[in-house]
């Protein structure tokens, strides 16, 4: 539509395709909606867009001042451009002609610090600022995101109404809430990537196994997938990778997804993500090991060299002895099991490093909202994400995923199933460290003593860090050499 002389309830600046698509939401729910882009043929395009697609309110402005006081105030002004610096000239660009009491939203993946940095920097005009994670692609921003806003709640309250009617909406309620103060909703969101990236690890670990252990067919794995969207295992991720194995190849015969290179691509959330469980000295394995496969299938040249040089010394490939006597329907029996089982001890890693944040930052997070929250719209959007709801709704100071009893049960029926794959992987050299990851955490997790009391001895040798006991009080040192070779006497 042109510039109407009736204010816009909302403002977005950034129209890649997110922006776009978030604005065209906006808009088909009702809510007439300014939009700003520095290269104006993205605001053209937009405007034409919301033209061809219902003659949506929506209102493209060429200058940041045009844009920002065509905006009814108090003004919200979302912004979906870049992380990093072009986030701080997007915002240097609106705020000098905003009031105080107007709002910056930020719905990039951005550090949750450069959101709590700018929250304080804007607070000096008197700006209110919200850090929101937006999950769901491109097709998520334009019929129904999960939505991640943290930071000023006041901020959130003023387009509450907006966000909740854009946000996909499931049987119990629309997927976005207040998630708490701060860089909280950025945080949020980065762990839910890093999840998104145990999940598409271990999904891909089973495909290996079932196409080369079990020798199973794109047609066959387009179709276990499929069954198994329509079982505790459907979710986003399980339904297109079904369809991924459907696709023949347009340029040459055979399946596409045979044609890929096999080097994965990132963006940097997931690596964050296992930065800060490491701060927080939150054991997130899966997650790390999905973090070093990417890593590792980024050295595309130096595998195809290794695999040369280790069958010149004799290596021999295994793989093909075990798909000869593979009882197949067994097979992708056991790897549904230790898929399911893998993604709970994934989910729970997440989960255990949003609490340790929530602990330190004070962020009081609730969890069972954000599981809510994130089984629609999302990436990872899966049905059993009601059960972690429904975990934490029974006890909101759930320790681990692990020990809530129906979770707790599920793990107990399906480890047998999952000891197998992994063994039958480790057997015919095929790596799966995703599931491998998520089974030692399962074990260490659930062993009352592990042979941690060593490592203390060893270190108490070597650098007198001293050691407790468990029959009493106390910290102790041994001179373990000198008693060791009968030299001294305990202390």
């Amino acid at each position: 539509m042109e510039a109407s002389t009736a204010l816009s309830r909302i403002g977005l600046a950034g129209l890649a395709v997110m922006g776009q698509n978030l604005a065209l939401n906006v808009a088909e729910k009702g809510f007439p909606i300014s939009v700003y882009n520095r290269t104006t043929s993205k605001v053209d395009e937009t405007v034409k867009r919301a033209q061809d697609e219902g003659q949506l309110p929506l209102f493209g402005h060429y200058s940041p001042r045009e844009f920002v006081l065509s905006i009814q105030r108090p003004r919200s002004v979302v912004i979906l451009v870049k992380a990093g610096a072009p986030v701080d000239q997007t915002i240097a660009a609106l705020s000098d002609h905003m009031e105080p009491g107007d709002c910056i939203i930020d719905g990039g993946n951005e550090w949750y610090e450069n959101t709590e940095r700018r929250m304080l920097e804007v607070s000096n005009k008197g700006l209110l600022y919200l850090g929101m994670g937006v999950s769901g692609g491109e097709e998520g921003a334009r019929y129904g995101p999960s939505l991640m806003p943290g930071g000023s709640h006041q901020a959130y309250t003023n387009i509450k109404d907006i966000l909740e009617k854009v946000a996909a909406q499931v049987e119990d309620g629309p997927c976005v809430t207040y998630i708490g103060e701060g860089g909280s909703g950025n945080f949020v969101k980065m762990v839910h990537n890093g999840i998104e990236y145990g999940d598409m690890q271990l999904i891909s670990e089973a495909y290996d196994v079932l196409k080369h252990v079990g020798g199973l067919s794109n047609d066959e794995l387009a179709e276990i997938f499929a069954e198994w969207n329509r079982g505790e295992l459907e979710s986003f991720l399980i339904e297109i990778t079904s369809d991924i194995f459907r696709v023949k190849d347009d340029l040459g015969d055979g399946y596409l997804v045979d044609k890929i290179l096999d080097k994965t691509g990132m963006k940097g959330t997931g690596k964050w993500t296992v930065q800060q469980a490491a701060e927080l000295s939150v054991a997130a394995p899966t997650i790390a090991a999905s973090l070093d496969c990417r890593y590792l299938s980024g050295l595309k040249e130096e595998r195809e060299n290794a695999s040369e040089v280790l069958k010149q010394a004799g290596l021999k490939e295994e793989v093909g002895s075990f798909a000869q006597g593979i009882d197949k329907k067994r097979l992708i029996d056991d790897v549904r099991q230790a898929l399911y089982a893998s993604k709970i001890c994934s989910y729970a890693q997440g989960m255990n490093l949003l609490r340790a944040k929530s602990v330190e930052k004070g962020w009081n997070l609730n969890f069972g909202e954000l599981a809510r929250i994130w089984k629609g719209g999302c990436i990872i959007r899966a049905v059993f994400l009601d059960r972690i709801k429904k975990a934490y709704q029974r006890n909101p100071d759930l320790a681990s995923l692990l020990v809530d009893p129906e979770f707790a049960r599920e793990m107990v029926q399906r480890q047998a199933a999952w000891r197998r794959v992994v063994g039958l992987a480790i057997s015919a050299g095929i790596s799966t460290p995703g599931m491998c990851a998520s089974l030692a955490y399962f074990d260490t997790y659930r062993r009352a003593r592990l042979p941690a009391n060593l490592v203390q001895a060893q270190r108490d040798l070597f650098g007198a860090h001293t050691y407790e006991r468990i029959d009493r009080p106390g910290s102790f040192h041994t001179e373990w050499k000198k008693v060791a070779h009968g030299v001294g006497a305990l202390n």
